[in-house]
Formats: structure tokens, C-alpha cells, sequence
């Protein structure tokens, strides 16, 4: 059966992301996948994203490792599919390559013209054709279907370039052999390695996966660069020095060092926006909760509520939802594209989760219109997606208000930074045994501290105070909600 090689580009995720990194690969070359299979975990700045196949072949070649940040229209892997599927854009081997509609480059190897066949959409861009024929089968390694060479990492390909010299499929091509329009593949880590070393990649052969240049390559490139010159009488370089004096981590190393990316890297600029745009205000009530403590444990008891998990969290959640309705201006933002201040009617209510990645805010959405056990529900299926670090962007977007909850860490209160594009945020602190006026005497109650920030840009004290008021009349006397709705 004729074939062609379909190069499959990252894409834009949606998220206005310029790169993103390879978490894992469920796929390996030789494997034969089906059209939307799941292929791969891809880090954005908010999440971790499944990515399925646009094409029903084999993979043919894995243009990138786990752990490497690759930009947006990079290739990142090579689908063997057959002629039918992949005649769109198809071109004969040695002549120009052509991108289709996702940008993807397709090589055909020899075979006689075939109609286009119907592709149908997926979650990015369009897959490959559905065939009548079942899945494609698994083809031997080394077949004459050959792949273009690959297409510089840092810049992505235009549509209209012309193909590269083809490569074999198990030898990578040496960098020196690529043509002048292009540079050497390499991570961003590996070519600063290289300038501070004073290797230049056109003259290192690539080791790596596809000809990919690895640390490695670039350390013993400058250990041959240094012996070279110290055999030709030459002076070595400050830049060029032997493997030997390359960094290398040990028990005693005093500090380690993290590349800034991922959700930490999103988490730090959205705070950093956010501090220095809203203007910030944060205010304190500390109430005695004891009646929300005995209100969830009979709700626990209660056979309504068996199969949930009902916790302090759960009530805030209502509360606040409670509050909103009685003083609207918390759950507004301020556009500045348009000079206008825009109301929600409905809350996306946003929880901090800490999680293995870092940050998150994931939201619930239309909060407001759920009652407490569905209120409860959701807060479980949030927290569990979270620690399994399946958290979707949809779910990370269009929040309006959120709750941090930092008393599961022991801590009774703080100011809270508002997480961008909302005019306020809630942080529940620790409940305490304290002792406590309680009916002209003094007892041992359960106390909690609020702290609200918002925006005073869009919430004026008065307004933000008897919001912050509103919580914690309910959480203070639970009946009291039935003079408030």
C-alpha cells in the first residue's frame, strides 16, 4: 500500500501560548495509532492537556523527548498513514513540501495519484481520512517512506519553505549538513550550554533522537575544540574548556536551580500583573462558627448526604454564593479595552488548589444555581481532578470570584493576591478551639478568621465589608439564610 509521511506540528492550544512542553509520550515509533487516540500529555501555563492523534498510521518518528519546551508549530512527531489519508498537501519525495490546514508537512513515497478522502475534525485541527479498511497495519522499520529533515526548533516553519534533503529514518543527519536557512536542532538549555562554551552547533554531529544535539554533543565538542588548540600551540579560551570543568551537581551543592516554566512560570506573571494593576484591600472578620461546625457534622450523619463529603469549605462555598447575590459588585471586572466595569449574573467560583504541578484556580461553574449537596459534589470532583493533575484549561477559565482555603495548613489568616481578571477573593483560615463570649460567659468555641482582598477599583469599602458581613452571618447562625434569600 502507498503511503506518505505526515509531519504533525504543536498547536495553539487556544491559550495564546507561544510553547509548550512534552510531558510524556503515549506512543512509540513503530507504534500503529488510531485517529484521536491520546498521544500525548502537553504542559500549557494552566494545565496538563491530552493531545490525540490528527492521523489513523504508525509513528514514524518522535521529533521531541519528554521535559523538552518546544514552540508552537514545531514538529513534534511523524505519522506513516496511508496515501489516501494523507493526499492532501502530498508531494512527491525531493520536491517542495506543502503544509495543510493544521501544518502538517506530507512526504508521499512512489505511488499513482488517489482521490482525497474525507478527513473529519478532532480536538486539534483535522485528522486523517476515516478508511472503510480498518486500522493501517504496522509496517516494517527502515521502509522507503523517508521523513523530512527536521525543521528548526526555535522558529516555526513557514508553509511555503522548501523541503530539506531527506534523511534516513535511523541515522540522524549531522547538524553540519543542514541547509543555511536552517539552525541545528537543540533545546533552549543545550544552545545556551553552547554559547558560554564557544561551540558553534553548525559543526556538532547530533546524538540524540532524529540528529537532536544533547548536552552531551556540545561538552565533548568543546573538549575536542580545547585539545585541538592546546595541540596546535594555540591558547584555549576562557569558553572552550574540557568536559572536566563542566558544572556538575554533587551531595554538597549548595543550591539548586529550576527552570521557570509551566504553571509556575504562568502562576508567578499572573500575581505579579495582578499586584501591581488591582488596587488592593484586604479585610478581617473573625466569628465564631461553632453552629457551620455542628451543621456539618449532623449533615454528615444525615442519610441525604451519605455518599458526600461534606466539609467547612462546602458551607463557605454556599455562603459566599449567598453573599454575592446581596452585593453584586464583588463579582464584576474591570475591562480595560472597552473603559467599562462588566457584572456577572452568574459565579464561576474559583478554588485555589495546591497541587504537585503548583497553583491552580480551577472553577466551578454556575456555583450559584447548585444546592449544597451538588455545591459539595462538585468541590470533591474539582479537588480529585486536581491531585491527578487532570485539570482542563476550560475548567482554569472564566472564574469571577475564588475561595483559598489556608486553614488546611494550620494558618488563620492572610492577604490573599486576586487571581486576574476578578474583583475579589476569600481566604477561610484554621478553625481554632478558642475561648469565647458566648450568651455572657465565657466558652470554648470554634472561631475562624476570614480575609477578603478585592479590587477598590470596583468594590468601595462599604460594599466589601458587607459582603465580608453576609459570610459570616451564615457561618455564624446558618438559620439566619432565611431572612437573607
Amino acid at each position: 500500500m502507498a503511503t506518505v509521511i505526515k509531519e504533525f506540528r504543536l498547536p495553539d492550544l487556544g491559550e495564546g501560548l507561544t510553547e509548550s512542553e512534552i510531558v510524556s509520550w503515549h506512543v512509540a515509533e513503530g507504534d500503529v495509532v488510531e485517529l484521536n487516540q491520546i498521544i500525548a500529555d502537553v504542559e500549557t501555563a494552566k494545565a496538563v492537556v491530552e493531545l490525540p492523534s490528527p492521523y489513523a498510521g504508525v509513528v514514524a518518528r518522535l521529533h521531541e523527548q519528554p521535559g523538552t519546551v518546544v514552540e508552537v508549530g514545531a514538529p513534534i512527531i511523524s505519522f506513516d498513514v496511508p496515501a489516501a489519508a494523507g493526499a492532501e498537501g502530498g508531494v512527491g519525495v525531493g520536491g517542495p513540501a506543502a503544509a495543510d490546514s493544521e501544518g502538517a508537512v506530507a512526504v508521499t513515497s512512489p505511488a499513482d495519484d488517489v482521490a482525497p478522502a474525507k478527513r473529519e475534525p478532532n480536538l486539534v485541527g483535522y485528522g486523517a481520512a476515516v478508511e472503510k479498511g480498518g486500522r493501517p497495519a504496522r509496517r516494517a522499520r527502515g521502509g522507503s517512506a523517508v521523513s523530512p529533515a527536521a525543521p528548526d526548533q526555535d522558529q516555526a516553519p513557514a508553509p511555503d519553505r522548501a523541503q530539506s534533503p531527506a534523511v534516513s529514518e535511523t541515522a540522524p543527519a549531522p547538524a553540519a549538513n543542514l541547509s543555511a536557512s536552517e539552525r541545528p536542532r537543540s533545546t533552549p538549555p543545550v544552545r545556551k550550554l553552547a554559547r558560554d562554551l564557544g561551540v558553534e552547533l553548525e559543526s556538532v554531529a547530533g546524538t540524540g533522537p532524529g540528529g537532536l544535539i544533547i548536552r552531551d554533543d556540545v561538552l565533548a565538542a568543546a573538549g575536542s575544540h580545547t585539545e585541538a588548540s592546546s595541540a596546535s600551540g594555540a591558547p584555549a579560551t576562557a569558553a572552550a574548556v574540557p568536559v572536566s570543568a563542566a558544572p556538575a551537581r554533587s551531595a554538597d551543592q549548595r543550591e539548586t536551580r529550576t527552570p521557570i516554566k509551566g504553571v509556575r512560570k504562568h502562576t508567578a506573571a499572573a500575581m505579579v500583573a495582578s499586584a501591581f494593576t488591582a488596587p488592593h484591600v484586604t479585610e478581617f472578620l473573625t466569628i465564631d462558627v461553632t453552629p457551620t461546625v455542628e451543621l456539618v457534622a449532623r449533615l454528615k450523619a444525615s442519610r441525604v448526604f451519605a455518599d458526600v463529603k461534606i466539609t467547612p469549605l462546602t458551607v463557605v462555598a454556599k455562603a459566599l454564593c449567598i453573599a454575592v447575590a446581596r452585593n453584586p459588585t464583588v463579582n464584576s471586572r474591570w475591562d480595560d479595552a472597552s473603559s467599562e466595569i462588566v457584572q456577572h449574573h452568574f459565579v464561576n467560583l474559583g478554588i485555589a488548589a495546591a497541587t504537585p504541578r503548583g497553583l491552580m484556580v480551577p472553577n466551578i461553574k454556575d456555583a450559584d444555581r447548585l444546592g449544597l449537596k451538588e455545591l459539595a459534589q462538585a468541590l470533591t470532583g474539582l479537588a480529585e481532578t486536581a491531585r491527578a493533575g487532570k485539570t482542563t484549561p476550560a475548567d482554569l477559565s472564566g472564574g469571577t470570584i475564588s475561595i483559598t482555603n489556608v486553614g488546611v495548613f494550620g494558618i488563620d489568616a492572610g492577604t490573599p493576591i486576586l487571581n486576574p481578571g476578578e474583583a475579589a477573593i476569600l481566604a477561610m483560615g484554621a478553625v481554632r478551639r478558642t475561648p469565647w463570649e458566648y450568651q455572657g460567659e465565657i466558652a470554648l468555641r470554634s472561631v475562624m478568621t476570614l480575609s477578603l482582598s478585592f479590587d477598590h477599583r470596583l468594590v468601595d469599602g462599604e460594599q466589601g465589608s458587607r459582603f465580608l458581613a453576609d459570610i459570616g452571618t451564615v457561618l455564624s447562625d446558618p438559620g439566619m439564610v432565611l431572612t437573607m434569600i
